[in-house]
């Protein structure tokens, strides 16, 4: 367990003279928004750009005989027509680092090569001087190929993806304890198979790119990116043939990004190709439909687990194999969301015996990557449906079969044999039995279970489920920030996050606000642009708070630290008697005496004061933070649903999300994410689904088939926000809180529909539709 602190030599959380880390301030990134004044990918424009359209593959699974442009590129306003022979020299788009071998034959080619292998696929593209000339000219590009068999079905036998390589590039193996032993010991043996629907991230701002290259300072700029601004400037610069530092990215505003946003994808590298070999900007803006079919889709899996328990319900052990479909290619993220799913299907319980294999498999669909809280929303459907098929088998109550395995604690850190993201999964904190307790409490569950018995005698078909989950956030190893004040006294803060509506500006304010005793609303926080920080982690795995957070008070600190040692000199006091308050340094104790203001201080730190010579000047400083292991944020998942016994539709009324993040630096944003969090995990357990034809051809391409919950479809929606057990892995406590209030939802509902309908065990996929439950209902007669 090297680099955790045992429980009796934690420091204490740290604090500032601040008064900001805590509270729930005012966002300091909403004026221009909320002045209509933001700028989204769409917004951005310059002189003489380009406006490219991609053709996209109408067939699943087809050989490529051949693609004419010659029409296209006779229109009025075509300035290019690209195919595949086109942008031969560019290689494959990569995936992110992962110890999976084996997958880099799957990536996927800017433009389709030989094969079209889903719906959506980028196989031509139009450069013209106008959107709508782009269009049109792209419908004018034909396309003749001859259709091969597809492949939808992730739990079929393997087929073939290219001579030599089949459609399951591998299969990720955990296992730890007896697992044997555990079944022939085991009092009960529980098995299910159950499975999880595809789904996405559907953000209100589709994906959006504009390249510009400047000859005279030979940078090439990508505007409109999210996410991961450094890491795709660098693959951007390697398969292009450029230096980095002739790559700048620049994030701007983002209308949501939920894992699927500022991926490396097939038009990001187009629109960066065509502005180097055209010598003009290129815009790209996806339409709703294309997102549909080409954005990242997430979650498909089919699971076949088993769990062996004793005679008290005390879990034993578990074996899960499971089927997940990747899709067409392997991209952005390699094996992650498999990894994620077998490391993380614990949970919070004991568990002695594990075993689990993840295939992961190739089919005739849309490339499949991460989407927010990947691999858990997933995994925690399948793990609480076997605790609730626990307690049904045994007669128990399933908060009681809960309480017996959860670790409790005592136990805390509690180290697994397991790995996942190459990291070892060692719980860091947690008292998960006291949030049940509070939960249950807030909720008001033992006085419902009499309400739901009224109901139901009335004729009311209406139930109560729960959910445990265990979340991982701050991914590492590092994180660097960089803080300077001006000779004004105001605080600029650079950071290589990003952000995606989530807050981070204000939070990073408040806590460098916190560590060096100025006003947050002073701090101005630059993020999401390559050329103003050398390196950078993006906004990804639940880590801004956790890893830029911490870089920032390391950060703030060395500045205060610095401004202290010059004020003691000005004063003529041992800095050890000073404080900063609101940007003036002054006597701790409070009593009357000289001063100084951090811009007096900074004046006097500047490029032309004599007291620098020899020194760099500056109030300056850069900090990094470094981390072995994540955090582990857990919660519960309390829904209260009722069902329409003539349509089968499934209502959730009440809902509370219990979530313990360490300590809460603003607990409305952390409220809002759990809020935000929590209408997406909604809308996988009850209404999202991308579904195909048995021919490959999608059938959710609108929003009125694939359906996404609006504010008239959430319920009352209650948040606890817990800080009992803060995070001994970083020197604020925190954890992460972007994707609690998505990972328990399916399970919750699933369990509450269970309830509702009398039957343990009744629901096994999701997402629940009406159908589902009608036929299930009419099975009650």
């Amino acid at each position: 367990m090297d680099g955790l602190i045992p429980v009796e030599e934690r420091p204490a959380l740290a604090a500032g003279p601040g008064d900001f880390v805590g509270r729930s301030v005012t966002r300091i990134e909403d004026a221009p928004l909320v002045r209509g004044e933001g700028l989204f990918a769409a917004d951005v424009n310059f002189t003489r750009q380009l406006h490219m359209r991609v053709v996209r593959a109408e067939l699943a699974h087809a050989r490529i005989l051949s693609v004419s442009t010659e029409a296209a590129r006779a229109m009025p306003g075509v300035v290019a027509v690209w195919t595949a022979e086109d942008v031969a020299d560019i290689p494959l788009i990569p995936f992110r680092a992962t110890k999976v071998r084996g997958l880099e034959p799957y990536c996927q080619p800017v433009l389709a090569r030989d094969r079209m292998r889903y719906v959506g696929e980028p196989v031509a593209v139009v450069f013209a001087d106008d959107a709508y000339r782009a269009e049109d000219a792209a419908e004018m590009v034909v396309v003749e190929a001859e259709e091969l068999a597809v492949l939808l079905d992730a739990t079929a036998a393997p087929g073939e993806f290219a001579p030599g390589l089949h459609t399951e590039p591998t299969i990720v193996r955990k296992e730890y304890g007896e697992v044997e032993a555990a079944f022939r010991a085991a009092h009960a043996v529980v098995e299910l198979e159950l499975s999880v629907g595809r789904h996405s991230g559907v953000p209100l701002e589709t994906r959006g790119a504009i390249a510009r290259y400047d000859a005279a300072r030979d940078v090439l700029e990508l505007h409109g990116t999210a996410k991961k601004q450094h890491w795709n400037r660098d693959e951007i610069a390697r398969l292009l043939g450029r230096p980095p530092q002739g790559v700048h990215l620049f994030e701007g505003h983002v209308g949501g990004g939920f894992g699927v946003r500022g991926e490396l994808y097939p038009e990001d590298l187009l629109v960066c190709a065509a502005a180097l070999r055209l010598r003009r900007p290129v815009k790209w803006i996806e339409d709703r439909r294309e997102h549909l079919v080409a954005t990242n889709h997430s979650r498909e899996q089919h699971h076949r687990i088993r769990a062996a328990v004793d005679a008290d319900g005390r879990l034993l052990g578990i074996d899960d194999v499971f089927f997940h479909d990747q899709g067409a290619y392997v991209r952005t993220h390699g094996a992650r969301v498999v990894d994620l799913a077998a490391g993380m299907l614990p949970g919070p319980y004991r568990l002695p015996a594990f075993r689990v294999a993840g295939h992961f498999r190739l089919t005739n669909k849309t490339p499949s990557a991460t989407y927010r809280a990947p691999g858990r929303f997933e995994t925690t459907f399948v793990r609480e449906r076997v605790m609730d098929a626990i307690a049904a088998r045994l007669g128990l109550d399933r908060i009681e079969v809960r309480r017996r395995n959860l670790v409790t604690a005592a136990e805390m850190p509690h180290a697994r044999p397991l790995d996942t993201l190459g990291v070892d999964v060692v719980l860091d904190s947690g008292d998960y039995g006291g949030l049940l307790d509070k939960a249950l409490s807030r909720f008001g569950w033992d006085a419902l279970q009499g309400e739901l018995a009224a109901r139901r005698a009335s004729g009311e078909c209406v139930g109560a489920g729960l959910a445990f989950f265990v979340e991982k956030s701050g991914l590492g190893p590092s994180d660097g920030v960089r803080v300077a004040v001006d000779a004004t006294g105001a605080v600029e803060l650079v950071s290589g996050a990003a952000s995606v509506g989530q807050g981070v500006e204000t939070v990073l304010a408040q806590i460098c606000a916190e560590a060096l005793g100025v006003d947050y609303a002073r701090v101005r926080v630059v993020r999401g642009r390559t050329d103003r920080i050398e390196f950078g982690n993006g906004a990804h795995a639940s880590r801004v708070t956790v890893m830029s957070g911490s870089a920032t008070w390391k950060a703030a600190l060395a500045v205060r630290e610095m401004a202290l040692d010059c004020a003691a000199r000005l004063l003529q006091l041992p800095s050890s008697g000073l404080t900063i308050r609101d940007g003036v340094v002054m006597r701790e104790d409070g009593l009357a005496g000289p001063t100084v203001t951090l811009a007096e201080i900074a004046r006097g730190m500047g490029p032309n004061s004599r007291a620098m010579h020899g020194h760099t000047p500056g109030l300056t400083a850069e900090r990094w933070f470094w981390s072995d292991h994540m955090a582990y944020p857990y919660g519960i998942h309390l829904a209260l649903v009722r069902i329409d016994r003539g349509t089968g539709r499934v209502v959730a009324e009440r809902y509370l999300v219990a979530n313990d993040v360490g300590r809460a630096i603003n607990p409305m944003l952390v409220e809002g994410q759990i809020v935000g969090g929590l209408a997406q995990g909604l809308g996988g357990a009850l209404y999202e689904e991308f579904r195909y034809d048995p021919s490959g051809q999608p059938l959710s391409t609108t929003f009125a088939d694939y359906l996404i919950p609006t504010i008239a479809e959430m319920p009352v929606v209650d948040v606890l926000i817990a800080e009992d057990a803060p995070s001994p892995l970083n020197p604020l406590g925190v954890k992460g809180a972007g994707e609690g209030g998505t990972n328990g939802a399916g399970a919750a509902i699933a369990a509450a529909v269970d309830d509702a309908l009398r039957r343990p065990g009744a629901i096994t996929a999701l997402p629940v539709v009406p159908a589902t439950v009608h036929r299930l209902l009419g099975g009650l007669a």
